[in-house]
């Protein structure tokens, strides 16, 4: 059996448990998607020019801090976003 690099198919990289944990807290915190932190912090890593796996963790925990240290609760403003205002609570469209 040939390995898929040889018909030109290149496997995913199974991200490190600990880096997906730190996107998790960080996604929690700003109320997105863990793919989406992934990518906020894989965009970040390249514009600073850090490869490693410890230098995104840790990348990854200062989004975060820098997140909590700006005092903007974002899942509360999601919240109210989401809130439908009390004129509007009824209102359902039609197919």
């Amino acid at each position: 059996m040939m390995p898929l690099a040889a018909y030109g198919l290149a496997m995913s990289v199974i991200p490190d448990r600990h880096y997906n944990a730190a996107c998790a807290r960080l996604a929690s915190w700003l109320g997105i998607s863990l793919a989406s932190a992934r990518r906020r912090v894989d965009v970040r890593a390249a514009q600073e020019g850090q490869t490693d796996t410890a230098a995104r963790i840790a990348l990854a925990e200062r989004m975060l801090a820098e997140a909590q240290a700006s005092g903007v609760d974002t899942r509360s403003l999601l919240d109210a976003q989401l809130g439908a205002l009390s004129s509007e609570e009824n209102f359902m469209t039609e197919d």
